[in-house]
C-alpha cells in the first residue's frame, strides 16, 4: 500500500519523539503505541428480533471498513429470555492502517458532529487503555440517515502499550482525542 495513513506518519515523526522526551525514555521501544481499537455494540434487544444483528453488522462494517462479527451469549439467563449461543452483540477489532484511518475519521469528522459536544471524559482504565461510549451511530458520515431503523450506541476501546494511565492519556491526547479539560 503506497498511501501512508496521516496519523501513522504523524505518530512516527512527531508523537513518538515528543513522548520520548516528555517521559525521558531510554529506548524508543518504551514509547507507548496504539495496538488496536475494538468497537463493540451490545444488542440485548436482539433476543426478540434477529434482524437487528444483521443491520448492526452492516452498519459497523460501513463505519469501520472491516467485516463485523456477531458475539454470542455464553449461558442461559431466563429472566432476559436469553439462551446459550444467541447473538447478543456485534464487534470489530481494528489494527494497522485501518485502525489509524478509523481514528482519524473519528477525531476529525464523527466527534465534532455530536450535538453540544464539549469533549470526552478522561477516565482511563488503570492500565493505559481508554473506552469511549457513543450513544448514536448516526454521527458517522458513512451511515445513511434514511435507512436507520433504530438508534444504536457503541463502545470504542483504545488499547495501548502504555503501562500507566498517564502515559496512555498523553498518547491519546497527542493523537487528537478531544478530552474535556477539568478545571479544579
Amino acid at each position: 500500500m503506497a498511501l501512508t495513513v496521516n496519523l501513522k506518519k504523524q505518530y512516527n515523526e512527531q508523537i513518538a519523539p515528543d513522548l520520548m522526551k516528555h517521559f525521558a525514555y531510554k529506548s524508543s521501544m518504551q514509547v507507548p503505541r496504539l495496538e488496536k481499537i475494538v468497537i463493540n455494540q451490545g444488542l440485548g434487544m436482539a433476543t426478540g428480533d434477529k434482524k437487528i444483528i444483521d443491520v448492526a453488522i452492516d452498519e459497523l462494517t460501513q463505519i469501520t471498513g472491516q467485516k463485523a462479527v456477531a458475539t454470542y451469549s455464553r449461558k442461559d439467563i431466563s429472566n432476559f429470555k436469553l439462551r446459550k449461543q444467541m447473538p447478543i452483540g456485534v464487534m470489530v477489532t481494528l489494527r494497522g492502517d485501518r485502525m489509524y484511518e478509523f481514528l482519524e475519521r473519528l477525531v476529525r469528522v464523527a466527534l465534532p458532529r455530536i450535538r453540544d459536544f464539549k469533549g470526552i471524559n478522561s477516565k482511563m482504565d488503570g492500565r493505559g487503555n481508554y473506552t469511549l461510549g457513543i450513544s448514536e451511530q448516526i454521527i458517522f458520515p458513512e451511515i445513511n440517515l434514511d435507512s436507520i431503523t433504530k438508534i444504536l450506541g457503541m463502545n470504542i476501546t483504545f488499547v495501548t502499550s502504555a503501562p500507566t494511565d498517564e502515559e496512555g492519556f498523553e498518547l491519546l491526547k497527542q493523537f487528537g482525542l478531544p478530552f474535556r479539560t477539568t478545571n479544579k
